[in-house]
């Protein structure tokens, strides 16, 4: 993706699709009592200034187109299974794991095991069902210019953000670890969600899902904005069901919950997505995506683990 494709008609056309609807989200947020303060921070944030940085610091990476056999039918099929995997993977199956097997390792593993399927073996299943080509899809990228540079940047960016707007380091700080043991389990719970939710949700949206929106609408752009409205909007089932008084974003009112999913998740997969049609090193994304969860996620780690 370059500068050329960044702005021409079908560019600018997405570009403002994504400011209606996200616009929109957000105004109905405002109308119906709901927090539409935190999605103007997050598109300042990640829309705007990850995003910014992230085409700075992927200027010369050059990287290689992906290889989309059949873009109209595999995007369809994609979507397809992404309703289900929404509404019934997510929604509902990931929460009758949790309540069958106890809090734990574990759990802990079982739950692992069930995302990979889901987001990983099922979705590169159905892309090969159809003949396309998946090994393209987990190219690292380690040797293109820029990559490190890229990595330690926006990592170090998304700790710093996380210590900032997050107790994390608050609830760290509480469990009275030496410095060395808070390095390990800072550590191991970035290496963990780089995996359970970083390689999960990046492989399924933005390695299959975004590389067939983009050769399917000729639009770099307009496979980015997509992608992030339904990246948002998948997380809208298990919000919904599986949510109650006190979580961020659940209401009474479905409309507002999935308001409040595409207002406030899609800009941060906007950067991602950017990330990743800049790069398209998926263990780039993966760990950059681990970074933003690494430090909320510690402490119970400890809890869990120890």
């Amino acid at each position: 993706m370059d500068r050329t494709q960044l702005t021409d008609p079908k560019s600018i056309r997405a570009l403002l699709a994504y400011l209606i609807v996200w616009g929109g989200s957000t105004a109905y947020l405002a109308l119906t009592g709901g927090d539409w303060v935190f999605p103007f921070a997050s598109l300042i944030i990640f829309g705007l200034i990850f995003s910014g940085v992230i085409w700075f610091l992927t200027r010369k990476m050059n990287a290689p187109p992906v290889p989309v056999n059949r873009p109209a039918r595999e995007s369809h099929a994609l979507l397809a299974y992404l309703l289900l995997y929404a509404v019934v993977l997510i929604g509902i199956w990931l929460g009758s794991i949790k309540e069958v097997i106890p809090e734990g390792p574990e759990q802990e593993w079982a739950v692992l095991g069930y995302k990979l399927l889901i987001h990983v073996g099922l979705p590169a299943a159905i892309i090969l069902a159809l003949g396309g080509a998946i090994r393209p899809l987990f190219d690292g990228g380690m040797n293109r210019k820029g990559f490190w540079t890229t990595l330690f940047v926006l990592s170090a960016m998304m700790f710093g953000l996380l210590a900032l707007v997050s107790p994390s380091l608050k609830q760290i700080g509480a469990l009275n670890l030496d410095p060395a043991m808070t390095l390990f389990w800072v550590i191991a719970s970035w290496a963990w969600l780089s995996i359970e939710a970083g390689l999960c949700e990046e492989f399924l949206f933005r390695a299959c899902l975004q590389s067939r929106l983009t050769a399917w609408l000729s639009s770099p752009v307009g496979g980015i904005a997509l992608t992030s409205i339904l990246f948002g909007l998948a997380h809208w089932p298990g919000l919904y069901l599986r949510g109650g008084p006190g979580v961020d974003g659940w209401s009474t009112d479905p409309i507002q919950v999935a308001a409040f999913t595409i207002a406030t998740l899609s800009p941060l997969s906007v950067s991602l997505g950017l990330l990743w049609a800049r790069s398209r090193s998926l263990l780039l994304v993966v760990i950059v995506h681990g970074a933003i969860d690494a430090l909320p996620h510690t402490a119970e780690m400890v809890r869990i683990w120890s």
